[in-house]
């Protein structure tokens, strides 16, 4: 890993690929078959390719990169998708040192036209459960100085997320004047690096990196649980204290299996 790459001297461009991948998930409790369905429309109509577009643009605004191509589409029954094929502006090849929280300075260094930002949701329902659970894949990936990470605590609250898992990835190299590779060109030993302080008070996190291969992954999951938040068309004093003990039950449940990515038996 550089740790110092002050007044370094490029030859031609800086080739380095940073791709930044996340799976959100928000979580709800909705109990009869048609509730289900009004969720799925809801959600289906609050995160459209239209809204998502709009959160891509402002991804890329922040990471200061240009648009050259939006793709946008809706699907039946539900689901959206996004591709943006974005490009970093031009700036003279000298690498700067950028001190943390953020490795990407405004000005960047151009790779054209080899980067780009992608988002698909994947709304669904358990016809049985009562639960039904919203899914966004996003990927940000960019070359040259353009780092996805800046762009990292407005996505988690842009889909007001419950669990996020996400996964960090610096790929290639770059050259200096002299000929010396270099793998890296910022400093990171963790996702949570990025993750601002108001951000991480929220979540409970979990790290599994592998440093030497530039690869990092971070899991999240909110701490605190107030069943009001997950009720969908349900009025939770309407419920009895063993339903309200019940359906928690199964939310927690249903948080559990896909933050550690395995099936549990729900104890009753």
């Amino acid at each position: 890993m550089v740790r110092s790459m002050e007044k370094l001297q490029l030859h031609g461009f800086n080739n380095l690929t940073k791709s930044l991948s996340f799976n959100i998930y928000d979580i709800c409790y909705a109990k009869s078959g048609q509730q289900q369905r009004r969720y799925i429309e809801y959600i289906d109509e609050m995160y459209n390719a239209k809204r998502l577009t709009q959160i891509l643009t402002d991804v890329n605004a922040i990471i200061g990169a240009e648009i050259l191509n939006i793709a946008r589409q809706d699907y039946e029954p539900q689901g959206a998708s996004v591709t943006m094929l974005i490009s970093e502006g031009h700036v003279p090849d000298t690498i700067t040192n950028v001190e943390a929280p953020g490795p990407a300075p405004e000005s960047v260094v151009a790779h054209l036209n080899k980067s780009h930002i992608t988002v698909h949701t994947y709304p669904e329902s358990h016809p049985y459960g009562g639960i039904s659970t919203f899914r966004a894949d996003i990927d940000v990936s960019t070359c040259g100085r353009i780092s996805p990470l800046k762009a990292l605590n407005y996505l988690i609250h842009s889909f007001e997320s419950d669990i996020v898992i996400m996964d960090y990835r610096v790929r290639g190299f770059t050259r200096d004047i002299s000929g010396q590779k270099h793998y890296n060109d910022h400093e990171i030993t963790s996702i949570q690096n990025y993750i601002s302080d108001v951000m991480a008070e929220r979540y409970q996190m979990i790290d599994v990196n592998v440093y030497q291969e530039k690869i990092f992954h971070t899991k999240m999951i909110l701490k605190d649980f107030h069943l009001d938040n997950y009720l969908f068309e349900t009025d939770k004093d309407a419920l009895t204290d063993e339903e309200r003990i019940a359906i928690q039950k199964q939310l927690k449940h249903e948080m559990a299996e896909i933050f550690y990515g395995r099936n549990y038996k729900l104890r009753r």
